[in-house]
């Protein structure tokens, strides 16, 4: 039984043309937009125990192109983190209790 899973990686391009990859976590649909929620990933895996914070992301449509941009909105932010966060809960009691 193989217990690793897929990771879904993601590479975005900031405005002053430095990648940065993120690992998928989750993708919901809210209110007919999409939206992402990310974790930046990292080359040394001591960055990885210091990571707490994921950033979501909406997905828009610019110039024919699919684009990630921020959520700006304080309100709907934290709205989105709360369904992502139920949404992570359920992830973790389900995979707990597969592993039991």
């Amino acid at each position: 039984m193989n217990d690793e899973q897929e990771i879904d990686l993601l590479t975005l391009i900031d405005d002053e043309g430095k990648e940065h990859e993120f690992e998928i976590l989750d993708v919901i649909e809210y209110e007919d937009r999409c939206y992402y929620a990310l974790l930046p990933t990292f080359a040394e895996p001591e960055g990885a125990l210091d990571a707490e914070t994921y950033y979501i992301f909406e997905a828009i449509e610019e110039n024919g192109e699919e684009q990630l941009a921020e959520v700006e909105d304080d309100e709907l932010l934290d709205k989105l983190a709360d369904i992502f966060e139920s949404r992570f809960d359920e992830m973790f009691e389900s995979e707990d209790e597969i592993s039991e």
